[in-house]
Formats: C-alpha cells, sequence, structure tokens
C-alpha cells in the first residue's frame, strides 16, 4: 500500500490518458509522410499522376479526419471512454423511442435555431469570406446537409440512454417551443458552448491547408546545413501538429466520447483575454498598424544570430524546444482541446511541470525569436516600445490564464485540488509561488474555493 506522503507527492489522476494524442501524432505523421511520398508511390505502381504530392486543402482536411477517427476509436475501443460516469449516458437504460421523442423533436429544435444563427453570422460577417476563411466556409457548406440529417437519429438514440436528456440545447429548445418550462442560465449555458465552438471551428478549418502543404511540400535535401531552414522546418512541422489536433478537438464534442463541453467559461473577461488573441480582434491590437504591435523595426533570431555560426543552431535548437511544448500541450488533450471550456482535466504531459505550459512556450518563443528589444533602426525608443508592447502581450495571456483558472475552480474538485498540488510541487508554478511569496510576505495564499 502506497504511503499517503507517496500519494500527495503527485497530482490528481488527468481525465485524458497520454496515449489518445499519442494516437493522433502517428496517424498525423503517418498521413504527412504518405503525402509527401505520394508521387513515388504512383510510380512504384504505375499510376498516373498528375498533382504530385497531396499538398492540397482537401487532403489536409482528410488528414484531419483520419486523426480524428484514429483518436476517436482509440478511446472508445481501447480506453472505453464512452462508459465514463462524466459522460451523463447509462447505457444499461435505453428508453422506448416513443418516451423521448418529444424531448428530442423539442432538442433539435434548439439545435436547428442554433445552427440557422451561426449560419447566419457567418454570411453576414464580411472577414468569413476572405483569406483562410474561405475554405472553412466551403467545408461548413458541404457538411451542412449531412448534419442536418444525422442529427435526429443522433439526437433520438443519444436520449434514449441519457440520464438527464433534458440538457441545455433541450432548454434553448424548449424556450423557443414555448411548451415547458426552461431555465435561462442552461439556454446561457448551450449558447456560451455554441458560439465558442462556431466562432473557433471556422478559424481551426481554415488555418489547415497553408501549414499542410508547408511540410507536405518542405525541401529537406538541404536543411540539416542551414540551422535557419532547419529550424523554420521544424516549427512549421510542429504547428501543423497543433493545429490538426486543435481542430479535432473542436469538432469533436461528442458526449459518447466524453468530450463534450460541460461548461463554457461564463466570465466576460476570459472572453475577452482570449478574443483578443484571435481575428478579427488580434489584428487591431497586435497586427501590423495595432495598438500594441511589438515588431518596428525589428528583424529576428535569425538576422541577429546569423553570424554566431554554432550559437545559431544552439538558438534554434531553443525555438524547436518552445515549439514542441507547445505543440504538446495541444496533443495532451487528445480529442479534448479547445478554448474556453470545461471538459475535465489534464494533469499529466506539460501540465505536471506547469498549470500553462503552452501560454508560457508560446510568450518565451515570441520574446527569444522576435528580440524586440534590438532593433534595425537603431532608436532606443523603438526598442522600448516593442520590448513594452510584446510585454503587454504576455500580460494579456498571464490575464487570460488567471480566467481560466477561475472558470475551472469553480467547475471541479479534482482541478481546484491539481492547482493546489502544482503551487507546492509544478516545476515551474511552485518556484513562481515561492518568487512571489518573496516579493510580497504579507500576502496570504490564495487559497481555492469550491463553486456554491
Amino acid at each position: 500500500m502506497e504511503s499517503r506522503q507517496s500519494v500527495q507527492s503527485r497530482p490528481p489522476a488527468s481525465d485524458v490518458s497520454p496515449w489518445v494524442g499519442l494516437v493522433g501524432l502517428v496517424t498525423l505523421l503517418s498521413c504527412i509522410v504518405f503525402a509527401r511520398h505520394w508521387p513515388a508511390l504512383c510510380d512504384m505502381m504505375g499510376w498516373p499522376n498528375e498533382r504530385g504530392r497531396l499538398s492540397g486543402p482537401n487532403a489536409a482536411l482528410a488528414t484531419m479526419a483520419l486523426t480524428g477517427m484514429a483518436m476517436a476509436a482509440w478511446s472508445v475501443l481501447v480506453e472505453k471512454v464512452h462508459r465514463n460516469p462524466s459522460t451523463g449516458i447509462d447505457w444499461s437504460r435505453r428508453r422506448p423511442v416513443a418516451d423521448v421523442l418529444d424531448i428530442s423533436i423539442t432538442k433539435l429544435a434548439g439545435l436547428w435555431a442554433t445552427w440557422f444563427v451561426i449560419g447566419a453570422i457567418y454570411m453576414l460577417c464580411r472577414f468569413y469570406w476572405d483569406g483562410n476563411y474561405l475554405f472553412a466556409m466551403q467545408v461548413i457548406g458541404w457538411a451542412a446537409v449531412p448534419m442536418f440529417v444525422l442529427s435526429v437519429p443522433y439526437v433520438v438514440w443519444l436520449d434514449r440512454v441519457m440520464v438527464n436528456p433534458r440538457d441545455a440545447c433541450w432548454h434553448f429548445g424548449a424556450m423557443l417551443v414555448g411548451r415547458e418550462a426552461w431555465n435561462g442560465e442552461q439556454v446561457k449555458k448551450h449558447w456560451r458552448a455554441w458560439i465558442i465552438k462556431g466562432f473557433f471551428s471556422a478559424f481551426m478549418i481554415g488555418i489547415l491547408p497553408p501549414g499542410f502543404a508547408s511540410v507536405v511540400e518542405a525541401d529537406t535535401s538541404a536543411i540539416f546545413s542551414d540551422p535557419v531552414r532547419l529550424g523554420v522546418t521544424l516549427f512549421e512541422l510542429l504547428f501543423v501538429i497543433d493545429v490538426q489536433i486543435g481542430t479535432v478537438g473542436y469538432l469533436l464534442t461528442l458526449r459518447p466520447l466524453d468530450a463534450h463541453i460541460r461548461s463554457g467559461n461564463p466570465l466576460l473577461a476570459g472572453w475577452l483575454a482570449a478574443l483578443l488573441c484571435y481575428p478579427p480582434f488580434v489584428y487591431g491590437i497586435m497586427g501590423n498598424g495595432g495598438v500594441i504591435q511589438y515588431e518596428v523595426n525589428t528583424a529576428d533570431w535569425a538576422w541577429w544570430l546569423g553570424d554566431t555560426g554554432p550559437f545559431l543552431y544552439v538558438w534554434a535548437g531553443l525555438l524547436v524546444f518552445l515549439t514542441a511544448i507547445y505543440a504538446w500541450a495541444t496533443m495532451a488533450f487528445g480529442i479534448r482541446f479547445s478554448n474556453l471550456t470545461y471538459r475535465g482535466v489534464i494533469t499529466n504531459g506539460p501540465y505536471r511541470f506547469t498549470r500553462h505550459p503552452a501560454y508560457v512556450s508560446k510568450n518565451l518563443f515570441w520574446w527569444c525569436s522576435t528580440m524586440p528589444f534590438l532593433v534595425t533602426s537603431g532608436s532606443w525608443l523603438d526598442a522600448v516600445r516593442n520590448a513594452l508592447f510584446l510585454g503587454l502581450v504576455s500580460a494579456i495571456y498571464y490575464w487570460r490564464a488567471r480566467t481560466e483558472e477561475a472558470h475551472l475552480l469553480a467547475e471541479d474538485a479534482k482541478y481546484r485540488e491539481y492547482h493546489a498540488w502544482m503551487a507546492e510541487h509544478g516545476l515551474l508554478t511552485s518556484r513562481l509561488r515561492k518568487i512571489l511569496r518573496a516579493a510580497n510576505p504579507r500576502k496570504p495564499d490564495a487559497v481555492p474555493e469550491p463553486a456554491e
């Protein structure tokens, strides 16, 4: 039997095993290798090939779909996640269709109305019909009819086995139909989840093709003799891992996979902090000409360190390491990655060392790659401004992290346990806590409170 001390030295068990993300990674890399070697395969089999490598948008989408299916299959067939109590499903209790049909019709009314509103927003907002979003709109347009058709058997099938089929979607449908009592808080919960899904799904689908194409078409013949090309190629590969697996997370919010959105962040500050980091809002804040643009008269790491010889390889390795942590942080979620949501607690992978590995690694990457304190104009004012503005960007991510913690602390006792464990044992978190204690010894440590 383990001693109490040994148990306390470990974080609480993660709601997602590391194997789910690993299965996704292996599937994704296999698809990339297949896409890169498609011409050679065609030559070997004697097939005609006019396309060259499979680097187009549809190949990127198919890769994402295969990656998601592999992770979903592993989750259900190996880890049996569909049996988790947190799904809200009791498979031994199958109600007759007649008993749930009225509930399902009400829920479908709410679901279809939600999709109609999101679709109308897509049509009205001009930025959805420009750049990368064009591909996302095409994909969503192709998927619209199958989604409407398949939603009927899916909702009826799920309502037969749900412990409480009158979920947040049902409450919104009941509000529209006006037939039964509905709960306003549940309606808000429904819309928070679907606004998150609608906003971020379009963004993620839109950025699938460019990164995938750059990796599949990358010329690797001479990258090992050029640290800059090697670093950039690895950056692109790691960002593709992040985007591909992250997109799966937004799309597979399915209850039988135990990947449903249990709640969206109810805090306005959380939404503001998150949305400031994504298009179209980010353009006016951090983009070219934005209020806190931090890349005025800057070069980058490759320019400043170009004549340093071996040190350039060291710096490239550091940037690759930081990008790898960022991709690992997404991979650790498996099929549950998404912003502004509570979908279970992740305590393994990089989350064993800090509560926010993606934010820490992303901001360190920006500081180390941009070097805002070095400017080509020679102006100390440009250097101060750039460093100050990148500091403000990092502050936004700190604000974002705190609002996410506030949401999760209110939702889950396991997260409160994890939060407390990290404060004592986290490689980065515990040391930061000690520094803050030393800086302000009179201020007591914040103790997480359970939700009311």
